[in-house]
């Protein structure tokens, strides 16, 4: 997800079509619905025209990475670091009047501390999204379920609200081949931060389960399904052919729906 700002598309969208056609829907292209807002979530490594968001007024807010444990060369260890754009590009949003939130991206190892750096780092508002960044608990260099559990707790002990769960589908499926039972479950309690490059996900929602029969937040687009860049490398889901989202903010902009 972090290697170029993705675009959430705000909103749940749910149409139905006498005709037979399929139009825009809570699971089909919502994004194409010109009243839904969007969302962008980059880092530091992503450039920000702040100028070109105003050419697209259906940008609502931005969900910026806070944190990370990154490595640290002359140490020979990982560190826990805030990103080097959070604070400023935080004043100028705010400035401009998008709402503002967060994310952690999860490494292995040490989620309390984790935890508790993102907090005391990014200083979330009551009102602002809180978000941790899930990328692949298969993968040794990002945390895994047991970690993730410790630190939703952590964060929920601290604020007394559950962040939002960024996923892939792959994670998705792993948590509820673990947990997907257990109603008791901090991961029941997360809302979904839903990453599929896909224009169709009604094969995956609604789904019935405990935890999420839909998504929160839906991350449709990125450098990934840009036409012009590794299109060509999308096997399962064809490139997202977003023709009401300007191409300043998909390429490479990631993009969200939220509910």
């Amino acid at each position: 997800m972090k290697r170029s700002c993705c675009i959430l598309m705000v909103g749940w969208i749910f149409f139905t079509a006498a005709s037979g056609q399929t139009i825009p829907g809570e699971f089909y292209e919502p994004w194409k619905d010109a009243t839904k807002a969007l969302v962008l979530d980059p880092f530091g490594g992503n450039g920000l025209d702040w100028n070109e968001l105003t050419k697209e007024p259906r940008v609502a807010g931005i969900i910026h990475k806070a944190s990370e444990p990154m490595w640290d060369e002359r140490l020979r260890r990982r560190v826990l670091k805030l990103d080097p754009k959070y604070i400023i590009r935080r004043a100028e949003a705010k400035r401009r009047g998008y709402k503002w939130g967060s994310y952690h991206l999860g490494r292995p190892g040490y989620p309390v501390a984790q935890a508790d750096f993102y907090l005391s780092e990014a200083q979330p508002a009551d009102d602002e999204v809180m978000a941790l960044d899930l990328e692949d608990t298969t993968d040794k260099r990002f945390m895994n379920l047991v970690e993730a559990q410790i630190f939703i707790e952590r964060i929920r002990e601290k604020t007394g609200r559950y962040p939002l769960l960024y996923m892939t589908d792959k994670v998705r499926k792993a948590i509820l081949e673990k947990y997907g039972t257990d109603r008791d479950s901090v991961f029941a309690k997360t809302p979904l931060w839903y990453a599929r490059y896909c224009q169709d996900i009604r094969g995956v929602f609604p789904a019935p389960t405990p935890f999420w029969d839909s998504y929160t937040l839906w991350q449709f687009a990125s450098e990934i399904n840009c036409p012009s860049v590794r299109a060509s490398e999308v096997k399962n889901c064809p490139p997202t052919q977003n023709a009401n989202v300007p191409y300043h903010l998909r390429c490479p902009a990631p993009i969200t729906v939220w509910t």
